[in-house]
Order: structure tokens, then C-alpha cells, then sequence
């Protein structure tokens, strides 16, 4: 059975459930408390009667046989309280009172005429007389009325009302039921809609295509799932997207050595090169870039899987800093840019391995030397900041455009996209320095503005995460 029926079924049941409810308890309602005003009615009509036989009889004298003997009742009481319904009978304006059905007893307590339960001449209980109701004749107790427990019964005319007024209930219980059933059918087209889009967008993903958006219609759960379906095909096919590309550049990157390495030894194999050590160098060369490339490859790879082994121990940041800046003094030097330190020696200690931090670092600070100018400064520093240390790498290059900043950490992106290979590295080099870091527990994040440089910032926990 689809959603859409079990719901409107649901709402459907419901809406009969409460409608049928509030019908029964309405139909219930109306009957007890018509009954309690017709009682309240034939009470004060019998009670009138009772007074009038007192008056005419002056005692209760022969009220035992009252339904055999009819008595007047005055007209001024006959058109105020109607004639009495159950036992009493109309006989030319004179009535007579439900004999067998109430109970009359005496000033003194003593019944005069029995109803169910009681027996003449017996005295009434002290409890039953409190909740009976007095016969006053000139403001004095002439006797105690008490009604029938099963009231006086209901004449044609109140029966009609009653039936007149459970068909109204039954009429507006069988509109409530329709008007639930056609709100249930307008909720569970609103309600299933998004479902059915999400669903079509969902087998059109499976199918492969993974451009897919639904609309977002609403700001309860059914659109934050709509949105999050969003972020996920787009995801979904920004990682479709990036694998591609990374495949195009993972076999670029091979391709060019490779082609280089065929090169070389097809020449030498037809004799074009002569053997020398120029031409084992290049294939030293080519071999060697190859290698590394594979090697990046596999920490990324490794990364991923979260099987990245670190060899933690207590490090202290300026030194990390200094062996950075000894490996690359040569390399500055020669492009005439100098790197300067700045950490104070009292840095807490920090528990990571340092043969990968001096990877990241190494990363950071040849990517700094390619583009400083010359006669410009790099900056090393180090201080604690968050309960941590940041380190960072601060060149005076021409700074990268905000457009590039987000993707700056992205496989095999390049700023520059001109720039070649050969030249610039594989492109993995911030990959693996962000996996290196967030491994450790740290995070890493660049800073520029074109014109002004480029910051790129480490923070490390002291703590091992």
C-alpha cells in the first residue's frame, strides 16, 4: 500500500474517530440534560397536583387509589406545567397522578403512596427524606414528594426531539467525516510531493545522474531533507567531478615522465644518444619524479583510509623551525631571499612526529621560495595560541586571488594554471600537507591578498588528539 492511501486512510480514521466521538458524547449530553429539565418540568407539574389534591381533600385521604379517582387540576397549573406523561392520563381537564411510579409520604414521614421500593405506611429513612422534595401547602410541610428513580418517562413529543436532534448529529458526524477525508486527501498531496520528487531524484542518481535538485517548499523537516538531498547530490557530483579530474591528472603526471623515460632509452637503444652520464641523470631524473609521485600518492591514499602512522614524541616548535630553515637556507640563498625565525625558545612542547611535520614545513617553504622576489624576506614563527601552537610561513609573493583560496588545498590544484609541471611540482604537495595535519589533530588555512603575500598558518594541539 502506497504512503499517500495510508495516509489519507490515517486521517481518514481519525477524523471519524474524533467525529464519532464528540457525536456519541454530544448525543449523551443532550439526552441527559433533557431529561433532567423534562424532570425538573413534571416534578414541579406533579408537585402541583399534589398541592391541589391536598388543598381539595384538606389531607392525603384516599391518594392511595388517586388513579382510579381523577381529580381537577387548576387551569392556571395545567397551562403552566402541561399535562404529567407516563401513568397520568387526560380525562375531560382532570388528570391523573402516576400511581406506582412516585412516592408520597406524609409531613410526618409515613408513605401515603408507594412507589418502587416502598410499602405503605412505612416510614421513610432520614437519609431518603433529605433528598426528597417537600409538599408546601400555605409555607407548611404537608408531606414529602419523591420522583420515580427512573424518571417519568418520555411522551411522543419528547422522544421526536431526541430522535430530531440524534439525526442533526448524525447529518454534521457524517459532514465531519467527509470534510476529513477531503482534508486528508489535500495534507497527503502536500505531504507526499516532496517524497515523490525526492524519490525520482533519488533513482536518477542511481541511474548516474548526478545533477539532481529538488525543490526546497517548505522550513520543516520534509525541506531540511530537501536541502540536504541538495548538498548531497551536489556533492555527490562535485566528487564525481574532482575524481575525474584527478584521474586526468594522475595520468598526466605519469604520462610525462614516462614519455620522457621511453624517450631517452629508445634513443639510446637506436643509437641517437650515445650512453653518458647526461643521459642516465635524466632517467635518474624522470625515475626519481616518478617515484615520488607514486610515494605522494600512497600517503594520500593512506591518509584516506585513516592508516597515516604517525611516530609521536615531544618536540619543541622552534627547533622543528630551525632544521626547516637549515634545509632550506641553500636554495634561498641562491634565489637571494632570506629566512628569518621568529619563535621564543620557552614554547611548550608539542607530541607529533616531526619527520612529517618537516614534510609539511618543506612543502610550505619551497612553495614560499617559488614565489618570493628576490631581496624579499620569508618569516618562520611560532607562538601558542588556543591551547596550541601556530606555525607559520609568511612570504612577501604576489599573494593569491580569494577565488583560488577555498581550493588552495584541493588534489593537483593550481593557482597558476599555466604554470608547468615541471616547474611546479605535482600538485598534491598542500593535499598531503592537509591530511599530515589533520592526522595530528591540527588544522591548516592560508591567508593572502594579492599584492600583499601569503600566510599559511598550522595550528597543532600540545595535547595528542
Amino acid at each position: 500500500m502506497r504512503l499517500g492511501v495510508k495516509l489519507i486512510l490515517g486521517f481518514l480514521v481519525v477524523g471519524l474517530a474524533g467525529v464519532a466521538l464528540v457525536a456519541v458524547i454530544a448525543s449523551r449530553a443532550t439526552e441527559n440534560e433533557f431529561g433532567r429539565f423534562m424532570f425538573d418540568r413534571h416534578a414541579e407539574s406533579t408537585l402541583a397536583q399534589l398541592r391541589d389534591y391536598y388543598v381539595l381533600h384538606d389531607g392525603w385521604d384516599g391518594v392511595d387509589v388517586i388513579a382510579q379517582a381523577p381529580f381537577e387540576v387548576p387551569a392556571q397549573a395545567a397551562s403552566q406545567y402541561g399535562p404529567p406523561t407516563g401513568a397520568i392520563t387526560q380525562t375531560g381537564g382532570k388528570y391523573l397522578a402516576p400511581t406506582g411510579t412516585i412516592t408520597l409520604a406524609d409531613a410526618r414521614g409515613v408513605v401515603v403512596l408507594a412507589g418502587p421500593g416502598f410499602a405503605p405506611g412505612i416510614s421513610v429513612p432520614s437519609t431518603t427524606l433529605a433528598g426528597a422534595t417537600a409538599v408546601q401547602v400555605d409555607s407548611q410541610v404537608v408531606g414529602w414528594f419523591i420522583p420515580p428513580p427512573e424518571g417519568f418517562g418520555r411522551n411522543p413529543a419528547e422522544l421526536s426531539f431526541l430522535n430530531r436532534t440524534n439525526r442533526l448529529l448524525l447529518v454534521g458526524a457524517l459532514g465531519g467525516g467527509s470534510l476529513s477525508l477531503l482534508l486528508g486527501v489535500l495534507l497527503t498531496r502536500t505531504l507526499t510531493r516532496p517524497i515523490r520528487e525526492l524519490t525520482a531524484a533519488s533513482r536518477a542518481i542511481a541511474s548516474g545522474d548526478l545533477d539532481q535538485n529538488v525543490p526546497v517548499r517548505s522550513r520543516d523537516e520534509l525541506g531540511e531533507l530537501a536541502a540536504a538531498f541538495n548538498q548531497m547530490s551536489s556533492d555527490l557530483a562535485r566528487a564525481r567531478d574532482l575524481r575525474r579530474q584527478m584521474t586526468a591528472d594522475i595520468a598526466h603526471e605519469l604520462r610525462t615522465p614516462l614519455s620522457i623515460i621511453l624517450g631517452q632509452i629508445d634513443a639510446l637503444d637506436d643509437g641517437v644518444v650515445p650512453p653518458s652520464a647526461q643521459a642516465f641523470d635524466i632517467l635518474r631524473e624522470e625515475t626519481g619524479r616518478l617515484g615520488r609521485l607514486v610515494e605522494e600518492l600512497r600517503i594520500l591514499s593512506m591518509a584516506d583510509a585513516g592508516e597515516l602512522t604517525l611516530v609521536r614524541r615531544l618536540v619543541q616548535p622552534r627547533e622543528l623551525l630551525e632544521q626547516a630553515q637549515a634545509a632550506h637556507q641553500p636554495l634561498a640563498a641562491a634565489k637571494d631571499v632570506s629566512i628569518r625565525l621568529r619563535a621564543s625558545p620557552d614554547l611548550p612542547e608539542a607530541e607529533l612526529d616531526p619527520d612529517r611535520l618537516l614534510q609539511v614545513l618543506g612543502n610550505l617553504l619551497s612553495n614560499a621560495l617559488r614565489h618570493a622576489p628576490a631581496a624579499s624576506e620569508i618569516e618562520l614563527a611560532a607562538e601558542s595560541r588556543d591551547a596550541g601552537i601556530e606555525l607559520t610561513v609568511r612570504d612577501a609573493g604576489p599573494g593569491i586571488d580569494a577565488a583560488d583560496l577555498p581550493h588552495l588545498f584541493d588534489r593537483f590544484y593550481r593557482t597558476d594554471k599555466a604554470r608547468q609541471r615541471e616547474s611546479g611540482g605535482s600538485g598534491l604537495g598542500l593535499a598531503i600537507a592537509k591530511a599530515i595535519v589533520e592526522v595530528h589533530g591540527g588544522r591548516i588555512w592560508a591567508e593572502s591578498d594579492p599584492g600583499q603575500g601569503t600566510v599559511m598558518a598550522i595550528w597543532l594541539p600540545t595535547a595528542p588528539s
